[in-house]
């Protein structure tokens, strides 16, 4: 399907090429004294498209008017456009301009995340699914309790499309308590987060619909989208944790004018960042404008992980009637992956429009699951669970950081002050060739280009917070093993015994 192509200002390049290298925004620095001037600002704008701050099939500025922007000759722009050209990350033709490309036979995102069987576990250490084990003892007694108030519900035909009444409102409740004014019929269940999201796909961004969507973003919404055939247009995320770029994001909404925009503003996956409150204003406000639904994904929110972080308030906030932002929750992430519940917050008539369309997907969600989530909701087991959650997270960050720190030090990160992602740079090396390599070693990990939308990504792995101890040394030593491997242009045989790849 055709991408939509995006334009990169000579200004904006130019700020972007500066932002590599904190001295200045002109070209010999980026390459210092060893490289000729274009040879720098090849590397500079190669470097900006494989960590995707540069959009694959964006259109670079005129040599005339980068070389302005720069202070530097036109001549070196042209020779550094020539070597991006030979190098496969710049294609161009006569009269119609250049831009930006991956080269041929780089990996490109065609799959989601699927979970390593459990019978697998013995063997490979799986680091490719952020979902840790069920907060014991309270996933049995939500159970038992679900049971016991089963008996009525035994009685009815089973299929509520719109969710348990009781589950409905202790969700709705939950949004009031959080300072946003929430009716139960602005809320339906789904079977999961996933199951929000398609469901929200169905209705808003049919085939040949452009969506918006954070760079890189969460893998398997990505593919979802991709097989729905929406035309994802790629919006990168700020550096560091800073949470969104603002200017990027306008400039996407007011040009590209998608009909939905997917956002994670809570403990991103795969980044981790938190975008601060005035972001999530300003970006409502801007999807308000260009009349974008924002779908905001809050899977991640209960998950800080440092004592007294004070939160955002909440996407929804900013559209309190849901009718600019839709709001996708689940206990997933929150409490266990194994108990499929998740829910949709919008607008009454959105709401009434999803369980319309939901007779021709799966009817509804499981009542016994339902009647859990409405348990540990409405008793102390909800905050209880996630307490634990958050201190078995906190100890397995620890851990993880603690063995990168020995066993790879040159790789880069940013610790997130919550969520169960870490986004790595792997010192230079192939993220895709790492992961191919850790899984002959026994560790699975997924690469970066798995999280963007073009091949972006290649110098990445993200890692999850759900391995600890003597486990998380292990994983840490076989990627170690991996990324030496990869350094030495070790071949695999065909052939070679591989595991489930993720």
């Amino acid at each position: 399907m055709t991408q939509w192509t995006s334009t990169v200002g000579a200004q904006k390049l130019a700020r972007l090429l500066g932002s590599q290298h904190p001295r200045g925004a002109t070209v010999t620095p980026l390459g210092g004294r060893r490289s000729p001037a274009y040879r720098s600002l090849a590397d500079g704008v190669r470097l900006l498209v494989l960590e995707g701050r540069v959009p694959v099939a964006s259109r670079l500025p005129a040599e005339r008017e980068l070389a302005a922007a720069l202070g530097v000759s036109r001549t070196t722009v042209a020779a550094a456009y020539e070597a991006l050209r030979g190098e496969g990350f710049l294609e161009s033709r006569r009269g119609a301009g250049s831009w930006t490309a991956v080269p041929a036979g780089s990996p490109l995102p065609t799959r989601a995340l699927d979970p390593l069987p459990p019978e697998a576990a013995a063997s490979v250490i799986d680091l490719g699914c952020a979902a840790p084990t069920a907060p014991e003892p309270w996933l049995t007694r939500a159970f038992r309790g679900a049971v016991e108030e089963l008996p009525p519900f035994a009685h009815t035909h089973g299929d509520y499309p719109a969710g348990l009444p009781a589950l409905r409102q202790a969700i709705a409740d939950r949004y009031t308590a959080r300072g946003v004014p929430t009716m139960p019929e602005q809320i339906m269940v789904t079977t999961g987060g996933m199951g929000a999201v398609a469901a929200i796909c169905r209705l808003l961004a049919g085939r040949g619909e452009r969506v918006a969507v954070e760079s890189p973003s969460y893998a398997n919404v990505l593919q979802l989208m991709r097989e729905a055939g929406a035309r994802l247009v790629p919006v990168a995320m700020a550096g560091g944790l800073a949470g969104w770029d603002l200017p990027a994001w306008r400039q996407v909404l007011r040009d590209a004018a998608p009909r939905m925009a997917y956002v994670i503003a809570d403990f991103h996956n795969p980044t981790g960042a938190l975008a601060p409150e005035d972001q999530r204003r300003e970006l409502v406000e801007a999807a308000r404008s260009a009349g974008t639904v924002l779908v905001a994904d809050e899977t991640m929110a209960e998950l800080s992980l440092e004592p007294g972080l004070e939160l955002p308030r909440p996407v929804c906030a900013f559209d309190p009637a849901g009718s600019t932002v839709i709001t996708v929750g689940s206990a997933s992430k929150s409490f266990w992956a194994g108990l499929r519940i998740g829910w949709v917050r919008a607008a009454p008539e959105v709401i009434r429009s999803l369980v319309a369309a939901r007779a021709y997907a799966d009817l509804g969600t499981p009542v016994v699951e339902q009647l859990a989530v409405t348990w540990l909701l409405t008793s102390e087991g909800w905050d209880a669970a996630v307490a634990i959650r958050r201190a078995t997270t906190r100890e397995m960050r620890a851990d993880v950081l603690a063995a990168l720190e020995r066993h790879l030090p040159d790789w880069e990160f940013t610790v997130p002050s919550g969520g169960l992602t870490l986004w790595v740079r792997t010192g230079g090396l192939s993220g895709s060739r790492i992961a191919e390599a850790g899984e002959r070693l026994g560790v699975r990990v997924p690469s970066g280009p798995r999280f963007g939308v073009d091949g972006a990504f290649e110098g990445y792995v993200r890692l999850p917070f759900t391995v600890g101890g003597a486990v998380a040394e292990q994983a840490v030593l076989r990627l170690a093993e991996a990324a030496r491997l990869v350094a030495s242009g070790a071949v695999f045989a065909e052939g070679t015994p591989r595991t489930y790849v993720a």
